[in-house]
């Protein structure tokens, strides 16, 4: 499985939103859970939400909860972040990521064996 991110990211201001997208090649993809990360220079790369195999569960980071929505269209082999009422905190560097095989998704990086490039996200104050 390739991930490709796609053009969602960028610059905002605070309140605002975005919706980040992945594209996954290859047939498998709706067998993978799928997930979310973010990473900020000199620090590790942090949960940010994932979602089953299915679509039907996802977990959230608290400091997103109500805030992001994951989601994904197994039709299209592709994911979404969408991002809402974004703070100046969630600049970073946003990576999808896939992997897994049994349904259910990991909070841990080292729960998924693809990654896309990684998109930067930037919400200035």
């Amino acid at each position: 499985v390739q991930l490709v991110v796609g053009s969602g990211g960028g610059l905002v201001q605070a309140g605002g939103s975005l919706r980040l997208s992945c594209a996954a090649s290859g047939r498998t993809f709706n067998s993978y859970a799928a997930a979310w990360f973010r990473q900020v220079p000199g620090k590790d790369r942090e949960f940010v939400a994932a979602i089953s195999s299915s679509g039907g569960s996802a977990g959230y980071a608290g400091y997103v909860k109500g805030r992001f929505t994951i989601s994904r269209d197994n039709a299209k082999n592709t994911m979404y972040l969408q991002m809402n009422s974004l703070k100046p905190e969630d600049t970073a560097v946003y990576y999808c990521a896939a992997g897994g095989g049994g349904g259910g998704y990991s909070t841990n990086s080292r729960g998924y064996d693809y990654w896309g490039q990684g998109t930067q996200v930037t919400v200035s104050s």
